[in-house]
């Protein structure tokens, strides 16, 4: 297997295999490289041999210049873990040839299949990981046929709350696929991009209140709205809000559109509702939900809940149990993942990369 740069002509079609595709995912999108060149990476959009689509993301250590390389989410799996194997290992030559240093790859291949044993004597091995990867729960949507199937596999108690807050007043704002409007009359895709700035930036004040409450770092508001207006624009993210009769937002949550899925990306309510509104946050994934199925998608990725320092289904009385009873509430299974490896090309350049990395973040605070 080798791989080569892609031509101006696979450019243009890239998104149409590497997100839309039954194995696409949103990073590995045009979007999400134009996102990473903004803070510093430089996308190499790489074409496999069989036709597979790769983007890789390359960045320089400080001091150093010696290149380190992420594979974000890829390369996309193959049925075959072997080929999955082949094409990474294409790219992590063609780099090598470049004077990288470090080759990282979180492709989302099921740990139960032989994949982890053929990273191994790749000479790939584990670290912790980049973006959440090792595990996500999933609702199987291929065996539902209509909204009642679906909402009759979810426990009562998330039933009643989803029955209870669509008696409410709770008035719902769904933005996205950016796809229908595109090509509607009258300017509404640009109202459409207003209008999402306007509820994110609602949404990532939430956001930022309950890191503070919880704990846990989060990117700056201009990122993420940054990174979600490029999804949204390409036709890769949706946003669903629910607002009170005031216009306050009491709940909201963005999700990605790839491959045969929908996943849960970033959501947040603000507690002050919570007694009104018991139901909100339960009422947008039912929503979107509905939306994947309505578009045909085989699963509703709700993502993860990680044990800080352990990556394991929480146990009751732990903090992440809530998280992991709520999204089994909508009868999402625990999907075991390879997670984050690593190939490291030139060790004393990587390990004298790391030190200067580790200075450069410190110096920059």
């Amino acid at each position: 297997m080798e791989v080569r740069e892609a031509a101006p002509t696979q450019l243009r079609d890239w998104d149409d295999l590497a997100v839309r595709s039954a194995q696409g995912n949103v990073h590995q999108s045009r979007a999400w490289a134009a996102y990473r060149a903004a803070s510093g990476w430089q996308p190499r959009f790489l074409v496999a041999n069989d036709g597979a689509p790769i983007l890789a993301l390359a960045r320089p250590w400080p001091l150093v210049g010696s290149d380190g390389v992420y594979v974000s989410r890829g390369p996309l799996p193959d049925a075959d873990p072997a080929r999955t194997l082949a094409r990474l290992e294409a790219v992590t030559s063609w780099f090598a040839e470049l004077g990288a240093s470090v080759v990282a790859s979180d492709a989302e291949v099921l740990a139960e299949s032989p994949y982890p044993g053929l990273l191994a004597a790749a000479g790939f091995r584990q670290i912790e990981e980049i973006q959440p990867s090792r595990h996500r729960l999933a609702v199987d949507l291929s065996a539902v046929s209509d909204a009642a199937g679906l909402l009759a596999g979810f426990s009562a108690t998330t039933r009643n709350l989803i029955r209870a807050a669509e008696r409410t007043d709770l008035r719902l704002v769904r933005l996205g696929p950016i796809d229908d409007v595109a090509a509607a009359p009258g300017g509404e895709s640009a109202l459409a991009a207003i209008q999402l700035q306007a509820e994110l930036t609602a949404l990532y004040e939430l956001m930022s209140a309950t890191a503070d409450r919880r704990g846990f770092g989060l990117a700056s508001r201009e990122r993420f709205l940054d990174w979600s207006g490029r999804a949204f624009a390409d036709g890769h993210l949706a946003y669903i809000g629910g607002r009170d009769g005031g216009g306050q937002l009491v709940a909201g949550a963005t999700f990605y559109r790839h491959g045969r899925r929908w996943t849960y990306a970033n959501a947040a309510d603000d507690p002050r509702f919570r007694k009104t509104y018991p139901g909100a946050v339960r009422q947008l994934v039912w929503e979107a939900m509905q939306a994947a199925l309505a578009e045909g998608r085989t699963e509703m990725d709700l993502g993860g809940v990680d044990v800080p320092g352990a990556r394991r289904r929480p146990e009751p009385g732990e903090p992440a149990h809530g998280m992991l009873a709520f999204k089994e509430s909508f009868g999402a299974r625990w999907v075991e993942l390879t997670g984050a490896h690593e190939r490291v090309l030139r060790p004393t350049r990587y390990a004298l990369g790391r030190v200067t990395a580790r200075i450069a973040a410190v110096a920059g605070r």
